[in-house]
């Protein structure tokens, strides 16, 4: 799991918890149905408005990697790319064909595939930066997903209060009512201004960082296979896509040499 962003939600929680504490305040009196149905629904259904059913759903779907550590490692990938270039300098391209099976991820076994085939290293370039533009594009439109979410939330909010301060004038002739309405309809402005700052932008953001890694990761698999079929050294290779790396990955990797 990522401690960061379960360590952000739970700090994040236990922090408004206890502060609503400290001030005589219980976790009861912010509990409110009603606001949650307005706001929560109000939201949805602005955002159903805006996407696509599709993208809203994948959206959620991906909401797993934010709270799941990162599984693939760039130095792994590698040494698995300077593995290939080995092989090819050895036995040539066509010889890595017996390595598509093995490969997992589609850009790099699209982009070698294109290489075992012959294709000249411009060509095999424009083709796959059209590849990755399309993924990326697509990839993009998850966290609009849950930045639009975080817009219309506290506005959602702002109505629910208002909805419930109109109810609240009905009662005017018992003022006992009249403080525990105003107090409930402020809820839903709690609601929405909260799950927008501590939940969707925040997810959003979080999402913006795994698409850039992503991105930035089958950057290095075709500038990898692109160099492995201009017949670059291994070496040589290594120290290139060695560039693509974080400062923190870069100072493991000495560390582990």
């Amino acid at each position: 799991m990522d401690k960061a962003s379960i360590g952000g939600v739970i700090l994040a929680l236990a922090g408004i918890l206890a502060g609503l504490m400290i001030e005589g305040g219980n976790v009861g009196q912010i509990l409110q149905p009603t606001a949650a149905l307005i706001v929560f629904g109000g939201t949805m259904g602005a955002v159903l408005l805006q996407f696509p059913l599709t993208t809203v759903v994948a959206a959620f779907r991906s909401l797993g990697r934010i709270f799941a550590a990162p599984r693939k490692r760039n130095d792994q990938l590698i040494q698995l790319l300077v593995v290939f270039a080995n092989k090819a300098r050895r036995q040539g391209v066509v010889s890595l064909d017996s390595d598509l099976k093995s490969i997992q991820d589609p850009f790099l076994k699209q982009a070698l595939m294109l290489a075992v085939d012959g294709t000249e290293p411009a060509d095999l370039r424009k083709i796959m930066l059209v590849s990755l533009d399309s993924i990326t594009e697509e990839e993009e439109r998850l966290p609009a997903v849950f930045e639009s979410a975080g817009g219309f939330s506290p506005t959602i909010g702002i109505l629910g209060a208002v909805l419930g301060l109109i109810q609240v004038m009905h009662h005017l002739d018992n003022m006992v009512e009249v403080g525990r309405g105003i107090a409930v309809a402020f809820v839903a402005t709690i609601y929405g201004v909260g799950i927008a700052n501590l939940f969707f932008l925040p997810f959003a953001g979080k999402m913006h960082l795994h698409i850039h890694a992503g991105h930035r990761r089958r950057e290095m698999m075709l500038e990898g296979v692109i160099s492995i079929l201009e017949g670059m050294n291994p070496r040589m290779l290594e120290i290139k896509l060695n560039g693509f790396l974080d400062a923190a990955s870069r100072q493991q990797k000495e560390e582990a040499a």
